[in-house]
């Protein structure tokens, strides 16, 4: 097989080659590109643009590659032509005519078996609905496209350009959610793949989302820092459309800073621009921006005029976010002209629009779909360790077939000897990978994340807002810490307490919130520099909550100590006062379960493992408290060691 793709991308080389310095010599070209095209009908995505993309915003040319690309059947090029008109209807704000190109365009890629040309015209698809702030089928498009892309073995340039733009774009529907945090995140995976690419208009778009999710959050400075950088990055690519969003977005700065006399001109000359490329999306912007200004300026005659020349262009065109901003700022001007009657009209209107974007469902499904995407991951996770323990067992098996055949060269105490290392060796990188397969599979509980969600849900049915963002929010962290510790195999004292403080509060739903849980540390412990196993004190937490409490009626406790009583170790203590070992293990005998068991196995193997590299192993007992003989808890006393092997004593 790599001999075969070796010698497959050494011809795509030389056949890029060829077809770049074809088009370089016939750039202006387009009857030649047209006719070359038509006899070589070629399928990949870089040769197709490297032909024409300088034509790519010209309808009649791209008219003419459709007609063609029909009439021979070549699905690629039709695909390629569809989604170039698309865009350009897209820039026009023709939204519905952009979706229908779009979706034939998917429908060409899909009869050409192109992964790469699918992959654009969701992304292309997402994009619109994104404008027209269609937040669930945005988030559809764009999630089918970065499945897509993905599943790619080895992906090429193109396709690890559509992740950007995916992530890009799901930070933009986070954006619309008011889901700052969450947006940056995505603009900062996106602006990664666009720097290493080189991509200037990639990094001018990222870094201008960036500066939007800085300014909602209150950092002005920063936000105008990132404006500034997208600005340059349009400049250098000469982006009139970039151009006109940044100076709408610089203008908007100044206006929260009340600089109103740095503010107009900057203001003034994005409308100009906005007017000139004709893009109804960005000339609403412009009138809403100017409109503030003179809001701002009290120049309520000009404001309320241009104010309406937005929302009526929004309201055409079916921009919600846009025809919500300018009511709110009508609202403000016709209150300042004591039209009292008409504001409250606009207010309502503006927060009737709002509602359509930022509901409930809407940020629940969001967050849905983030859950399973990451869920996805996982199980991606387990299937490739899954396939290096298989690696593994193969490579044991091999080696034992070499280990016999030089037996008869080195003799049969020497073969012995080396047999006993190498297999001792393998079995324990075989014990370590299943596990972190255990580990990982035991994380994934399904009945605590189904159970937390469950709880959230409550929240929502009973209209109690403020728990079940604040409690959502928490959930998630929780999840996204549990994948990326997944990831390692130890982690910071300080990153896993506050991991089970995290893992605490949400089971602390189901409860009530009658568990008091505290958390103690010996100031002497530096908890950023301290590492111990990741998620070790899990297990020992749910044994408490679920064996210990779960039985009892009231006054239910637990505290988790943290000290250093030697140099050698660190001391961590989980104390309940629950029920008892015994009256649990009768409960627990009833039902026949053992999953906490087997999970207290694992962390044990794990502990073991970790304990390897440092001067002494770890050390785990379990006290049965009592209260004049009655049971009154259980207290877990772990000493992990913190001393390595190479570690000199001072």
């Amino acid at each position: 097989m790599k001999y075969v793709f070796k010698h497959k991308l050494i011809g795509l080389c030389v056949l890029i080659f060829f077809y770049t310095s074809h088009t370089a010599a016939q750039s202006d070209n387009f009857e030649t590109n047209l006719v070359y095209a038509q006899n070589k009908q070629p399928s990949q995505y870089i040769i197709l643009d490297s032909l024409f993309k300088p034509y790519k915003y010209e309808d009649v040319k791209m008219n003419r590659l459709l007609k063609m690309s029909k009439d021979i059947s070549w699905n690629e090029g039709a695909s390629y032509a569809l989604n170039s008109l698309g865009v350009k209807q897209r820039d026009l704000s023709n939204y519905d005519r952009s979706l229908q190109l779009h979706e034939e365009a998917v429908t060409y890629a899909e009869k050409a078996e192109s992964n790469e040309l699918k992959i654009m015209s969701l992304n292309m698809i997402g994009v619109v609905y994104r404008r027209m702030d269609v937040v669930k089928l945005a988030l559809d498009y764009h999630t089918e496209a970065l499945k897509i892309a993905y599943s790619v073995t080895e992906p090429s340039q193109s396709v690890t350009h559509s992740i950007a733009i995916s992530q890009n774009s799901i930070g933009n529907i986070y954006l619309a959610l008011k889901q700052y945090d969450l947006a940056l995140e995505q603009f900062n995976k996106s602006l990664k793949i666009e720097k290493q690419a080189n991509n200037r208009l990639g990094l001018a778009i990222n870094h201008h989302n960036i500066g939007y999710a800085q300014e909602e959050l209150g950092h002005l400075d920063k936000a105008l820092s990132n404006y500034e950088i997208s600005l340059n990055y349009n400049n250098s690519i000469d982006s009139e459309i970039g151009r006109v969003i940044c100076f709408n977005s610089i203008g908007g700065i100044y206006l929260k800073q009340g600089n109103y006399k740095d503010a107009k001109p900057i203001i003034l000359k994005a409308l100009e621009k906005a007017l000139n490329i004709d893009d109804q999306y960005y000339i609403s912007a412009s009138y809403l921006n100017l409109g503030q200004l003179e809001t701002e300026t009290d120049q309520l005659v000009a404001a309320e005029k241009h104010l309406k020349k937005a929302l009526n262009i929004a309201t055409s065109y079916n921009l919600k976010s846009t025809v919500a901003e300018s009511s709110k700022l009508l609202s403000v001007v016709n209150q300042k002209n004591q039209n009292f009657k008409t504001a409250l009209k606009y207010y309502k209107d503006a927060v009737d629009i709002e509602n359509t974007i930022l509901t409930e469902q809407n940020l629940q499904y969001v967050n849905d779909i983030a859950v399973e995407y990451e869920n996805e991951n996982k199980n991606n996770q387990i299937k490739a360790l899954a396939i290096e323990n298989e690696a593994v067992r193969l490579r044991l098996e091999r080696n034992k077939q070499i280990l016999l055949y030089t037996s008869l060269l080195l003799g049969a105490l020497g073969i012995a000897l080396f047999i006993i290392h190498r297999t001792k060796a393998l079995k324990r990188d075989k014990h370590i990978l299943t596990l972190e397969q255990d580990m990982l599979r035991s994380q994934m509980n399904p009945h605590f994340i189904f159970n937390s969600l469950n709880s959230i849900k409550l929240y929502i049915i009973n209209n109690d807002k403020t728990n079940a963002v604040y409690y959502l929010n928490k959930f998630s962290k929780l999840i996204r810490k549990i994948l990326m510790a997944s990831k390692e195999k130890e982690t910071s004292l300080a990153d896993e307490l506050e991991t089970m403080k995290l893992y605490m509060n949400i089971e602390n739903i189901r409860f009530d919130n009658e568990i008091d849980f505290n958390i103690k540390v010996d100031p002497i412990i530096n908890t950023e520099i301290t590492k111990i196993p990741s998620l070790v004190l899990q297990p020992f937490l749910e044994n408490s909550l679920w064996h210990g409490l779960s039985s009892k009626s009231d006054n239910k406790k637990i505290d988790l100590i943290v000290s250093k009583n030697t140099p050698d170790y660190i001391t961590v203590e989980i104390i309940d006062n629950g029920i008892g070992r015994l009256a649990s293990k009768k409960i627990n005998d009833n039902k026949r379960l053992e999953r906490n068991s087997v999970g207290i196995d694992i962390t044990k193997a794990r502990l073991a493992n970790f304990s390897e590299s440092y001067q002494n192993s770890y050390t785990l007992a379990i006290e049965d408290l009592y209260d004049d003989q009655t049971p009154s808890g259980t207290k877990i006393i772990l000493q992990i060691p913190i001393k390595l092997k190479n570690q000199m004593i001072s």
